[in-house]
């Protein structure tokens, strides 16, 4: 289900061509807000097995991370066939993840 970041990022057309529930996570690994956020997001997550994790390096001329406009890491957005429903910056709970994932799955 979890992808580990991608070296050489999708497509923005790839993206949303994507079917059923899926988030992307834009970050970095060095990054100590995203480190902080990685507890969080496995423990909501554990309950959506079906909801597809797709974690992207971003940073520096990035076009994906541009093309949605992310300012912050980390940065989720919560994605129902190619669109995005939700989306979450530095989330601080797990539960403001679950009330996400709930709406994408």
């Amino acid at each position: 289900m979890e992808s580990p970041s991608q070296s050489s990022e999708p497509s923005r057309a790839e993206v949303d061509a994507l079917e059923g529930a899926v988030v992307l996570e834009f970050g970095t690994s060095w990054c100590q807000h995203c480190q902080a956020a990685q507890p969080l997001v496995s423990a909501a997550r554990a309950g959506f097995p079906g909801v597809r994790l797709i974690r992207v390096e971003d940073g520096k001329g990035k076009l994906l991370g541009r093309s949605f406009r992310v300012k912050l890491w980390p940065t989720l957005i919560f994605l129902k066939d190619g669109q995005e429903a939700e989306r979450l910056v530095r989330p601080e709970n797990a539960g403001l993840i679950k009330d996400a994932l709930r709406k994408i799955a």
